[in-house]
């Protein structure tokens, strides 16, 4: 009887069939994932809705990426507008246009649109620039503005809309500014107010200013009577806002506190340093350089804070220029201009 061959067609067969199944898996991942290897357009890769894709008339013209997009990566601290993640740093000097979006009529920095702004702020910072003084640009804008009237919330106080913080933010990126939030609470607690802003807080470059003149008693009414406000607010205020600088891995933030009278800070010893925070004491008094140099030196902490000065284009008598500024002591690291 002849021998009989192995018969072959069993393992032939399964070689067969697994080259199908092989093409049929590739064909369905190109399919699913397109030929790079990215999501296809039709379908993300988690069989979720696609993404929906903003048109180019959703977009405000000229609008810059957040920074957190383009500069914030894993364990990297972004950078300040000029460098370096200390305000302060390499005797950085600060200028800074004050007021609101939209409006005149509390300063000049809501005179013009915001890269108008820009331009006239460069100006009136270049005499402040010295040999080893580089100039950092600083966009004060009051985000909380007090009221003489109680308000639906009956907190003498309201905020500017969303919209123009974000146009501001976008300007200062554009402009490679420092954006400071000023608030004027009102009845309210500054912890309480600046916790509506802390979407904004969270840019690199946002910082925040509490103006004690507008923090009101339970029966004190705004324009009506000069605020106060204890350094436990204060400090609550801060460690809140160090808290998310140290969190999220963001450059020290501009933390700035207005005075122009001494009780209007109570216990202002017992303000807490931060690490996280540029802390400065900006002084805001009015009138002839005499006066105005009365008060700083009647308030002034520079032990405890970066020392700062307020020029008022209209209420300041003779207004100081720069050479009377940098010749004041305790010297002044920040003026802004109202």
């Amino acid at each position: 009887m002849p021998d009989h061959q192995p018969d072959q067609r069993g393992p032939v067969l399964f070689l067969v069939l697994l080259a199908m199944v092989a093409l049929i898996v590739i064909a369905w991942g190109v399919g699913e994932n397109g030929a790079n290897g990215e999501p296809s357009r039709g379908e993300s890769s988690r069989g979720e809705p696609p993404p929906v894709v903003p048109s180019p008339s959703a977009v405000e013209p000229g609008a810059a990426p957040a920074p957190s997009d383009v500069e914030q990566s894993a364990g990297v601290v972004p950078a300040l507008p000029g460098g370096g993640t200390k305000v302060f740093a390499d005797n950085h000097f600060l200028v800074a246009y004050y007021g609101t979006g939209q409006t005149s009529a509390l300063g000049v920095l809501g005179e013009t649109d915001p890269d108008t702004m820009d331009r006239r702020l460069h100006r009136a910072a270049r005499p402040f620039r010295q040999p080893g003084q580089p100039v950092r640009h600083v966009y004060e804008l009051i985000v909380t503005i007090a009221d003489g009237y109680p308000g639906k919330d009956g907190d003498y106080s309201h905020d500017i809309p969303r919209s123009e913080v974000r146009r501001y933010i976008r300007a200062a990126h554009r402009n490679d500014a420092l954006l400071l939030l000023d608030i004027q609470p009102g009845r309210t607690s500054f912890l309480e107010a600046a916790k509506r802003w802390e979407w904004a807080l969270r840019d690199p470059w946002v910082g925040l200013a509490l103006d004690p003149e507008w923090r009101m008693g339970p029966r004190q009414v705004p324009a009506h009577t000069v605020g106060q406000v204890r350094a436990g607010e204060v400090n609550r205020t801060s460690g809140w806002l160090a808290r998310i600088a140290r969190e999220d891995g963001l450059p020290q933030k501009l933390f700035v506190l207005h005075q122009f009278r001494v009780d209007m800070i109570e216990r202002i010893g017992q303000v807490k340093k931060r690490p996280e925070l540029a802390m400065v004491q900006h002084v805001d008094g009015f009138g002839t350089p005499r006066q105005k140099l009365a008060t700083y030196h009647a308030v002034a902490r520079p032990k405890q804070f970066a020392m700062g000065f307020k020029l008022f284009y209209d209420e300041d008598v003779r207004r100081m220029q720069s050479r009377a500024v940098h010749a004041v002591r305790p010297k002044v690291r920040f003026v802004s201009f109202q």
